[in-house]
C-alpha cells in the first residue's frame, strides 16, 4: 500500500501561510476523527486534535502550523486514494438506509470498525465488531504526551479519547470472515471505515461496501439498532455532551421541545455555580495562606 503522510511544509510567506492554514483547517476537520499508533500501511497522526490518525509511513516530527500543513497534504493524499477506490468500483457506496436493506433483506455482513467507546453506546443488530482503532490504554513515556496533548487541545470538550491502531484488525477480520464475503464496512462518521476498506481491499477482499456518512448519518428507521443510545449520539462526549452543545443534541432538542432544553440549561447553570464556588474557595485559601505568612 502506498504510504500516507499528513503534512509538513517548512517555509511560507505570511500570505501563503494564511491561505494554507485556512485550507488545512478544512481537511483537518475530517482528519480529527481518526487516530492510530503505527501500523505498517495505515498511519496518520494529528498533532493537537482529538483523536489523531496514522495512515501510511509517517512519524510525528513537526509541530504547530508546519505540522498542520503536513497533515493537510497527507489527508489530501488519503482522500485521493479513497476516491479512486470508489471511482474504480473497488469499494461500492451505500447510504445508511441501503445498508439497512442489505443487512435485513440480503443477509450481508456489517463490519463495525468503531472504537469501544462508540460501540457500547449503540450498535447494529447482528453486526460484527472489530475496531480498526481503539482506546489507547497504555501508560508509558511514549503514550503520555499524546494523551496530554489530546486532552488539552480538545479532548476535555469533545470527550474523544486517544486512540491507537488495532494491530490485530486484519488478522481478526480474516479469522472471522472469508475473503469472498459481501462485507459492509461502517464507522461513526465514514472516515475510519474508508481506511478499513483500503486495508481490506489490499488484503484481498473484493466485495466491499462503504456506508457513506457513517452510522451517524442513519435515521432510527434505517437500521435495526441495539444499545442504550441512538447511533447519532454514539460519537459525542465530554463537556459538550454534558451541556447539550453538540449538533446532535440541538437537533434532538428541536424535536422534543422545552423539556429537553431545560435539562441542559440547568446543567449549564450548575457548571457556572461550581466554577464560582471554586474561584471563591481558591480566593479564601489564598487569603488564609497570606495571613499565615504575615504572622
Amino acid at each position: 500500500m502506498e504510504s500516507l503522510a499528513l503534512p509538513c511544509l517548512n517555509s511560507f510567506t505570511s500570505s501563503r501561510a494564511s491561505f494554507h492554514k485556512e485550507q488545512s483547517n478544512k481537511l483537518l476537520a475530517k482528519a480529527r476523527y481518526l487516530n492510530s499508533s503505527k501500523p505498517a500501511s495505515l498511519r496518520l497522526t494529528p498533532y493537537y486534535i482529538a483523536p489523531s490518525f496514522n495512515l501510511g509511513g509517517i512519524r510525528m516530527q513537526a509541530g504547530g502550523e508546519e505540522y498542520e500543513l503536513k497533515q493537510m497534504r497527507d489527508m489530501a493524499a488519503a482522500k485521493k486514494r479513497w476516491d479512486a477506490l470508489i471511482r474504480d468500483g473497488k469499494v461500492k457506496v451505500l447510504t445508511p438506509r441501503e445498508a439497512g436493506y442489505a443487512v435485513q433483506l440480503s443477509s450481508k455482513t456489517l463490519l463495525d470498525v468503531r472504537p469501544s467507546t462508540e460501540r457500547k453506546k449503540g450498535w447494529i443488530k447482528g453486526s460484527i465488531w472489530i475496531p480498526i482503532f481503539d482506546i489507547d490504554d497504555t501508560f508509558d513515556a511514549g503514550s503520555l504526551p499524546p494523551k496530554v496533548t489530546n486532552f488539552v487541545m480538545g479532548g476535555w470538550w469533545s470527550g474523544v479519547p486517544t486512540l491507537s491502531y488495532n494491530k490485530q484488525f486484519l488478522s481478526k477480520v480474516e479469522e472471522k470472515l472469508p475473503k469472498d464475503t459481501d462485507l459492509i464496512v461502517a464507522c461513526q462518521k465514514g472516515l475510519r471505515s474508508l481506511a478499513a476498506c483500503e486495508l481490506l481491499y489490499n488484503a484481498g477482499y473484493r466485495n466491499l461496501f462503504w456506508v457513506q456518512g457513517g452510522l451517524e448519518a442513519a435515521e432510527e428507521e434505517d437500521l435495526v439498532r441495539e444499545g442504550p443510545q441512538p447511533l447519532k449520539f454514539a460519537g459525542i462526549g465530554g463537556l459538550s455532551e454534558f451541556l447539550g452543545w453538540t449538533d446532535q443534541q440541538r437537533a434532538q432538542a428541536a424535536r422534543e421541545g422545552w423539556g429537553y432544553r431545560l435539562l441542559y440549561s440547568a446543567r449549564l447553570v450548575g457548571v457556572f455555580l461550581a466554577a464560582d464556588a471554586l474561584i471563591i474557595g481558591a480566593q479564601q485559601v489564598g487569603r488564609y495562606i497570606q495571613d499565615i505568612r504575615s504572622h
